[in-house]
């Protein structure tokens, strides 16, 4: 199984583009609903059943979706092998990866709570940044692996790592700070500061201190909290950008992300 330290995986993010080429919502509207599509019941239809019909729904109705997962994600070949199917089959008769689908299609049979947040969140972004696009969200699951994936205008969401800090399996594998993070309540705030480094990543990234690069961080980690409406994300650069803020009340969202000037935020 594959460890994925979230905290890397955001610094990573910052520094570079996503190679997924998936489906563009469409939609532009800042009152526009957002629902993740249920990509994960058709995944989890053909691995425990091996129904050909629901191969065939996740080869025609999420031709990238399916691409991603089996070339980048579980790195098994490429989805043009004749023998990928087999492969993809072999790959989740693990009897704890079994498991795995289950569980998560259970805990995840209703999603109405997150859709709901996902809208209001990236709503209120409309608000602040005009020119954002709105996102695809879509569920998977991917034995795991990234907890989310960022693609072209689009989230994809691995529900087998939000399954919660005490799941038997995560305790074999992650750290309890970790395993912390592996909940329902992290699964909004994830998309959407994912989503935002990778609209808004650090310019010049390599050239940058570690103090810059962690209060990018903390500036995309703040937006997120106001857009959620809670404090969910916490660390001292992320206090260092909302001390910066109360004492600019004038400063735009959008105004914030374009400053390069990180010496501003150090008291």
């Amino acid at each position: 199984m594959k460890k994925i330290n979230r905290l890397l995986l955001i610094a990573a993010m910052l520094n570079v583009a996503c190679d997924f080429k998936l489906p563009r919502s469409g939609k532009d509207d800042a009152c526009a609903q957002i629902e993740v599509q249920r990509y994960d019941r058709a995944e989890s239809r053909y691995l425990m059943t091996g129904d050909f019909s629901a191969l065939q729904q996740m080869n025609t109705g999420y031709p990238v979706e399916t691409r991603a997962l089996i070339e980048d994600l579980l790195k098994i070949g490429e989805v043009n092998d004749p023998q990928i199917n087999t492969k993809l089959l072999k790959f989740y008769q693990d009897s704890a990866l079994q498991t795995l689908i289950s569980d998560a299609e259970a805990q995840y049979a209703n999603m109405d709570d997150i859709n709901k947040d996902l809208t209001e969140a990236f709503g209120k972004l409309k608000q602040w940044l005009p020119d954002l696009p709105l996102p695809t969200v879509y569920a998977q699951i991917t034995a795991l692996d990234q907890s989310i994936v960022i693609g072209n205008q689009s989230i994809g969401i691995s529900l087998d790592k939000y399954l919660g800090a005490d799941y038997p399996l995560y305790l074999k594998y992650y750290s309890r700070e970790q395993r912390r993070l592996m909940t329902r309540c992290y699964m909004v705030p994830d998309c959407v500061s994912f989503y935002l480094m990778s609209v808004y990543p650090l310019s010049r990234y390599d050239i940058r201190s570690q103090q810059e690069r962690d209060l990018h961080m903390g500036k995309i980690m703040w937006i997120v909290n106001r857009a959620l409406g809670q404090n969910i994300m916490k660390s001292r650069f992320v206090d260092c950008i909302d001390r910066y803020m109360k004492h600019h009340t004038s400063v735009s969202i959008a105004e914030l992300l374009r400053s390069d000037d990180y010496s501003a935020f150090i008291d």
